[in-house]
């Protein structure tokens, strides 16, 4: 994104009038591995990369709520008419964070808003927390609120979960808040613990690749939720707090009482912990380059038990694979969106093409392939 007073600064003024008071951006996330266990009271490994949403905003006098995004358009609200089940869109997104803050025991007022992205919408990089963090720390900085990362990402949370309606875990909005640069964060979603894990690539002689298929998800649709119920069954089946307490003997000993279909979604939460404590053992000892086979083994099971992937993120997968690619998996919630790679740097280009003729061969849309790099959290920029 070009200069974030230029992309954002200058439309706000033209449009209201008025030079905003600041400008904040929160960047996209890629989810390195351990997927759908965040609402399972698990462990996560995202990074921060550089794409991100970002917002100029200034106060108002009334409760009145000007939201432009220059993709998207502009919405006119009102403070009070934000609630949950009242606002559709991509408006949600914007304004529910500062519905959640006013929940937190800030008085918050009146604001004018303009945000830009280059982050593509429903690929998986969680768009959504972007938007929604970017917001926050605006209305945080204009009116007040807390500094603790974490609560901050309880209340981005909460605008997701209650005003847009998707039952997220904490994870996105964490990573957009609290990751640093050339680092992977290790989050412990039950006690949001969240610790700094060096991941360099490019010093490795490698590059991560995000593959973006260009078909979107839409996780309110009810299958996300319907993941999330499963666990839910599972974990009282079992007689755990959640799928994070529990092993595979107990699955093993519960089979029948779980039923074959929850017992795949139960595997694959309880695997892919163990999966994430690996590739993490293995960043801390310097072995970045080592850490493919637990990629593949989190795609294989996403694409299995846990049936999120889809045709067109398989076929990225396999192709990656079969033209060097040392690891790759579906990244995000699933049912489209993106995949990523972890690639020799010099080999970045042809597992490029290589995934874009695959897709063309299954005559799937042409995706987007880019490099990212580990980037730091929301901040103010201007």
């Amino acid at each position: 994104m070009e200069n974030p007073q230029a992309a954002v600064g200058r439309p706000f003024a033209e449009r209201f009038g008025r030079p905003p008071e600041g400008v904040w951006a929160a960047p996209a996330r890629v989810n390195l591995i351990g997927e759908h266990t965040d609402y399972n009271d698990g462990l996560v490994l995202p990074l921060a990369i550089d794409r991100r949403v970002t917002v100029a905003a200034a106060r108002r006098a009334d409760d009145q709520l000007r939201l432009v995004s220059l993709d998207k358009g502009e919405e006119l609200l009102r403070l009070a008419d934000v609630r949950p089940g009242a606002v559709r869109g991509w408006a949600a997104y914007a304004a529910g964070p500062l519905w959640a803050l006013a929940q937190d025991g800030v008085a918050v007022g009146g604001l004018d808003l303009v945000l830009a992205s280059d982050v593509p919408i429903g690929s998986g990089l969680s768009s959504s927390a972007a938007v929604e963090c970017a917001a926050l720390l605006a209305a945080r900085d204009l009116y007040g609120g807390p500094d603790d990362p974490a609560r901050l990402a309880a209340i981005a949370q909460r605008a997701e979960n209650d005003v847009v309606g998707v039952p997220c875990g904490i994870m996105d909005q964490m990573a957009a808040l609290a990751c640093t640069a050339a680092h992977v964060l290790l989050l412990d979603c039950r006690s949001l613990e969240a610790d700094q894990v060096p991941f360099a690539p490019a010093d490795a002689g490698l590059a991560l690749l995000v593959v973006d298929t260009r078909v979107s998800h839409a996780l309110a649709d009810g299958a996300y939720a319907e993941r999330r119920a499963a666990c839910e069954q599972a974990a009282r089946i079992l007689g755990v707090p959640a799928l994070r307490d529990a092993t595979q003997a107990d699955l093993d000993a519960a089979r029948d009482r779980l039923g074959e279909q929850r017992c795949r979604r139960a595997r694959h939460v309880v695997g892919e912990n163990a999966r994430v404590l690996a590739v993490v053992e293995l960043l801390r000892a310097g072995r970045l380059d080592q850490i493919g086979d637990a990629l593949n083994a989190s795609h294989a099971s996403l694409r299995d038990d846990y049936q999120v992937s889809a045709p067109e993120l398989d076929a990225a997968v396999e192709a990656a694979l079969g033209a060097g690619a040392l690891g790759a998996r579906m990244t995000g919630a699933g049912f489209g969106g993106c995949a990523l790679a972890l690639v020799p740097a010099a080999a970045a280009d042809d597992v490029g093409k290589a995934v874009a003729a695959g897709s063309a061969e299954r005559g799937f849309r042409e995706p987007a392939v880019f490099a990212v790099q580990p980037a730091a959290g929301g901040r103010r920029v201007a």
